[in-house]
């Protein structure tokens, strides 16, 4: 039973966010293999409502700031009831990544979040289809430049390098000819600078969100060669040869295992991305099914590859903040979450480069790391904390035995049944932080100060 709830514990932390000790006892009297087809077809999305929301926060109605647009995503990541939906909604983000520094429109930014949520767990045509009529993604790679009678390169190439195939798969021919197929494709609401919307807005402040366009009259309307297909192409045209080319899909199931499984592949890591390209092409491109195939594999179930790879700040601060119940209403800690994932190196909406960002052990340095240990330990210690709360609710509910192993292992179960190496555990029992105690307040306090050297571990800052 202890193996069964710590691989879905694992399940949890790779596919979601993690969860607490008593959502993954509920969660544990299904099937792994059930768990994991409940979350590859989420239920209606349930999640901390936006009209309550609002209420308390009247900048998360139009997001013009980034913090009000970061703020209203991590509320859905902390509350929500469909766990894989936003965590692969977050991948989307990493790899067609968009920022605010030069969109410069918060509420065309979340439009995005919301169409790579709507399709992210879906079809690989549509998603590539749905990124490439985003407002945000054409303004970000200057599509609304691309016309038929100068054709604008940038779209065109990353499609190809960083969204579906990677260097080494096209020619530079073919980078020309799919630009030629996206001419046309466009902005609704700004002028021609980019800068402001044509429109009214409802506010009495800022811009409204941008909307697509395709302008017939824009569009290259000649015949194309691309990746040795002829035709009078435009972009779905495009799209459509694209998923079918053997480089892209061992391009989606290399990103999709990396970002779920290991930042390294071994020999194992082959054989499974290769099982994956298989589901791929089997299912016609579908996510789910590559999903699967990688959820229910031997090496994602196995201990090579658990506590392997650096939790990135974004699901650190989500992961804390649902270990804490923290939102069962809004506050202004939204605030602090927001703040927080940029001091860390990871300000969702603003990647640094059309590239993302740099993970695994790139996500932590000295302040970084000192960072994520503060922030674990404001919302996990102290003893009037949900969590010290929790473990002292079980340990006097087994008539107090606070031995030091049964406080030690009672914290880690509450942290979503975490496992520290040997050497890691024995050093928090010698050092007295689980010891045997009697008094009731010296328990939360034991608790408080167990729970606080547990999420400066090693282990907690992996997934």
């Amino acid at each position: 039973m202890k193996n069964e709830i710590e691989l879905i514990a694992h399940l949890y932390r790779r596919a979601g966010f993690g969860e607490n000790r008593d959502n993954l006892d509920k969660i544990a009297e299904d099937s792994y293999e059930s768990i994991v087809e409940k979350l590859l077809n989420p239920g209606e999305r349930d999640s901390l409502p936006d009209d309550l929301i609002r209420r308390y926060h009247v900048d998360q109605s139009e997001m013009r700031l980034l913090n009000s647009a970061t703020g209203n995503w991590i509320y859905r990541m902390v509350t929500t009831s469909n766990p894989l939906e936003e965590k692969i909604t977050l991948f989307w983000h990493g790899l067609f990544a968009t920022g605010f520094s030069k969109v410069f429109h918060g509420k065309t930014l979340s439009g995005q979040i919301d169409m790579l949520r709507g399709v992210g767990l879906g079809n690989f045509r549509d998603i590539l289809l749905g990124i490439s009529r985003d407002p945000a993604m054409l303004f970000w790679l200057d599509n609304n430049d691309n016309h038929a009678d100068a054709i604008n390169e940038n779209y065109g190439r990353e499609l190809l390098e960083l969204f579906s195939m990677s260097i080494g798969n096209y020619t530079e021919k073919d980078v020309k000819e799919c630009s030629r197929a996206f001419t046309g494709w466009t902005v609704q609401n700004i002028d021609y600078m980019g800068l402001r919307a044509l429109s009214a807005s409802i506010w009495p402040y800022s811009n409204i969100a941008w909307q697509y366009e395709y302008k017939k009259e824009d569009h290259d309307n000649t015949v194309k060669e691309f990746l040795g297909e002829k035709g009078n192409f435009n972009g779905e045209e495009v799209i459509d040869i694209i998923v079918k080319n053997p480089a892209t899909a061992k391009f989606i199931s290399t990103r999709l295992y990396q970002f779920f499984v290991s930042d390294s592949i071994n020999n194992e890591g082959e054989a499974l991305i290769d099982s994956m390209i298989n589901s791929y092409f089997d299912s016609k491109y579908e996510l789910k099914s590559v999903l699967r195939c990688l959820f229910n594999s031997d090496l994602f179930k196995s201990s090579k590859v658990k506590y392997a790879k650096v939790k990135s700040p974004i699901e650190l601060i989500v992961g804390v903040l649902k270990l804490a119940d923290e939102f069962k209403f809004p506050n202004m800690n939204i605030i602090d979450a927001s703040r927080s994932v940029g001091y860390m190196g990871q300000q969702i909406y603003n990647p640094p480069s059309v590239e993302g960002w740099h993970e695994g052990v790139e996500w932590l340095d000295s302040g970084n790391l000192l960072e994520r240990v503060n922030f674990a330990s404001k919302y996990l210690s102290g003893t009037d904390k949900n969590c010290v709360q929790g473990v002292f609710n079980k340990l006097d509910g087994r008539n107090s035995d606070t031995s030091p192993q049964n406080l030690l292992d009672e914290c880690l179960s509450q942290l979503g049944y975490i496992k520290l190496d040997k050497a890691t555990e024995q050093n928090l029992i010698n050092n007295g932080f689980a010891k045997n105690i009697n008094n009731h307040e010296e328990i939360k306090n034991t608790i408080s100060n167990t729970i606080r050297s547990v999420v400066s571990s090693r282990e907690f800052q992996l997934a």
